[in-house]
């Protein structure tokens, strides 16, 4: 389910194609966020959140909500792109915990490592669908953790998915 934008490029622009799609993406660019840095193999990402006029709040501190904004969409991403075009992948929960007020700029690391794609790929031979959770920082320019948000990813077997219904959203009319 690699985007198909995505998989008709050569290997060596993907990274910054993906750079450019997310600070692009209108709900990302609009929550401040940007994406700084992809690994040419996509499994990293790194994103900033700068402190501007735009992103602090009444109190002066970093917004809350363009802290969690700026974490979605990462690890879907990357799953994607490490698992092909056999499995969905969606951003299924989340949470924040706020640790301290951001009063500069925030960054995130996001980190796919390929024992995890394999542990993926294991246990979908096991299960035609799981879960997994990812949890990122967001530090501020001395380390400090601003806040943690945990997210949980849906991946599941194409096959699986269709078979169980997913992929139609549908609202009645009338």
């Amino acid at each position: 389910m690699k985007p198909a934008w995505l998989k008709r490029l050569p290997p060596k622009w993907r990274a910054h194609a993906v750079r450019i799609g997310f600070n692009l993406h209108p709900a990302f660019r609009g929550a401040g966020g940007r994406v700084v840095e992809v690994a040419p193999d996509l499994s990293k990402m790194r994103v900033r959140l700068p402190y501007s006029w735009r992103t602090r709040n009444v109190v002066g501190s970093l917004y809350g909500g363009s802290l969690f904004a700026i974490t979605d969409g990462a690890h879907p991403m990357m799953l994607m792109a490490a698992l092909g075009d056999e499995v969905v992948v969606w951003d299924k929960a989340a949470t924040i915990r706020y640790r301290r007020p951001g009063y500069s700029a925030v960054e995130a690391d996001f980190e796919l490592p390929p024992q995890e794609i394999e542990a993926i790929r294991a246990a979908l031979r096991e299960s035609p669908e799981i879960e997994r959770k990812y949890t990122v920082e967001l530090k501020d320019q001395t380390g400090e953790v601003c806040a943690v948000v945990e997210r949980t990813v849906y991946i599941g077997l194409k096959s699986h998915y269709r078979q169980k219904g997913g992929g139609t959203c549908e609202l009645p009319i009338g």
